[in-house]
């Protein structure tokens, strides 16, 4: 099988719709509306569907893995955001070093737990 494949957007809910958005926005995402209930947000040429839908079950195990150029930098820019201080439930955790290379985490307003990597350099 021969994949042609541009891109993957998975699809995440939100408990609330609004305030996801603007997480989502302050996070430097750009937001593309869809519709009432659903937004694309994207950057450069990767993105993730929101959807006004909230599962607890669903959004406690959806996780997302985003690879950065530079955890170190993009960790002091989480930081800066304050955006546990601006959210409620919003939770940062600080880089952690494995085999493969480090990452930060931070659960967004609904619960999903983002991984910001970078990975070794060979």
């Amino acid at each position: 099988m021969e994949h042609k494949a541009l891109s993957i957007r998975p699809f995440i809910g939100a408990k609330n719709f609004d305030i996801s958005r603007s997480f989502y926005r302050d996070l430097g995402f750009e937001e593309v509306e869809l519709g009432h209930d659903m937004s694309l947000f994207k950057v450069s040429q990767l993105g993730f569907y929101l959807q006004s839908a909230y599962v607890k079950d669903w959004i406690d195990n959806t996780m997302l893995f985003l690879e950065v150029d530079d955890v170190n930098r993009y960790w002091n820019e989480l930081v800066a955001l304050n955006l546990p201080e601006r959210y409620e439930g919003v939770r940062l955790t600080p880089i952690k070093t494995d085999y493969w290379g480090k990452e930060c985490f931070l659960h967004d307003p609904s619960g999903i737990l983002w991984h910001f990597g970078e990975f070794l350099k060979k």
